[in-house]
């Protein structure tokens, strides 16, 4: 048998339904699912994403009271300077470590001037 190459989509607002669908006192989950031709399984993993909250109804999503609008809004600017901040943090570190590095470099060979002119058979009077 071959796979399927185009997968069906399902919105949140049927998926919700479906759940609702189920929920009812005396409907079972398979019948919804036979009904909805969709498998019974996807059914049961959409009421745990029902029950954790990954599914809501339109209705449901747009109501935010206004400090948790001010507290989400804070976390974006929150967690864009935190980006930007490791950004500077790993750029300084490169440049920091660059430094460092060419320092050590010099210092290693560095000589005094004295021993660049000066023969060790030959002896300055």
């Amino acid at each position: 048998m071959a796979r399927k190459t185009k997968y069906d989509y399902y919105d949140d607002e049927f998926k919700a339904t479906a759940v609702e669908l189920g929920a009812l006192p005396g409907v079972q989950a398979q019948d919804v699912a036979l009904v909805l031709d969709i498998h019974p399984v996807m059914l049961y993993r959409w009421k745990k994403e029902y029950r954790d909250g990954d599914i809501m109804k339109k209705s449901d999503k747009g109501l935010l009271d206004s400090e948790t609008k001010r507290e989400l809004k804070r976390l974006k600017e929150i967690e864009k300077a935190h980006e930007t901040l490791k950004i500077e943090h790993e750029l300084l570190k490169k440049a920091s470590s660059s430094l460092w590095i060419k320092k050590r470099n010099l210092c290693v060979h560095r000589q005094s001037p004295r021993s660049l002119f000066v023969d060790d058979d030959v002896s300055i009077v």
